[in-house]
């Protein structure tokens, strides 16, 4: 049996409703879709369609401090056995950036990481971010989940991730300090799958709206499915979704054999 995941910044789930993100869910093509950046600090002010889409249950962590920012959801044909988003006195139970769903193959979580942008203290935010959420997913694995994590790590691991690295190398998203988080995560026995199944691929998954890159194919892979080794004999694909528009990102998925 097949399980397939998708995982998508949306850039506001309202945005996304208008150029044809409903239509993206009522295909019911995905077991369990993943959305980041909803800008919704209120689930009841959005539409039916999107709180309830045909075939879906939702699940929502919004950044209730601030209206328009960040937040994250999930929308599963599969109800899940728990669901969490207060991760302690931490950064990950502020801004609206985890959701947990625990199922009984898996555990997921749909992660918005900090961008890092708009001065150092948010680069040290973000960098404490990663800290944070490596030690929570490695208890977890610890324990002996099975863990799979996806969203938008806003950060691109090697020069094969993005169009211009040489460009980028004193750039948020490219930075050094940021980079070495995901090495730690490869440490920690966590696994990117799109890159473990496709060592040698140039595909991307951000482009900058304001320069039309995304025409030129000049990207970033900053968009993520990581699953714990104990789950990667499961994987079966992992890809992205470049055709679909309605976004500065585009989907990216995962399927298990689970």
């Amino acid at each position: 049996m097949s399980t397939a995941i998708i995982s998508w910044n949306v850039n506001g789930i309202r945005a996304g409703e208008k150029k044809g993100l409903v239509k993206f869910l009522e295909q019911g093509k995905y077991d369990v879709v993943c959305l980041q950046e909803v800008k919704a600090h209120d689930e009841e002010l959005l539409s039916d369609k999107l709180k309830h889409p045909n075939g879906y249950t939702s699940y929502f962590n919004l950044a209730t401090e601030k209206k328009g920012y960040s937040g994250v959801v999930i929308y599963t044909k599969e109800k899940p056995l728990k669901i969490k988003t207060n991760f302690g006195r931490n950064h990950l139970s502020t801004e609206g950036r985890v959701l947990e769903l625990e199922f009984k193959n898996f555990t997921l979580l749909n992660v918005y990481f900090p961008n890092g942008g708009g001065g150092d203290h948010r680069l040290r935010y973000k960098l404490e971010f990663f800290d944070q959420f490596r030690a929570y997913v490695k208890r977890l694995q610890k324990s002996g989940k099975k863990v799979i994590f996806c969203g938008d790590v806003n950060v691109a691991h090697t020069a094969i991730d993005l169009a211009r690295p040489k460009a980028n190398e004193t750039e948020i998203g490219f930075l050094p300090e940021e980079r070495v988080k995901l090495d730690l995560f490869e440490k920690s026995d966590f696994v990117d799958t799109f890159r473990y199944l496709h060592p040698d691929k140039t595909e991307y998954s951000w482009w900058d709206l304001k320069t039309r890159a995304r025409e030129r194919d000049v990207g970033w892979r900053i968009d993520y499915f990581w699953v714990s080794q104990n789950l990667l004999g499961k994987v079966k694909k992992a890809f992205i979704l470049g055709q679909v528009m309605g976004s500065d990102h585009a989907p990216v998925g995962l399927m298990l054999d689970i």
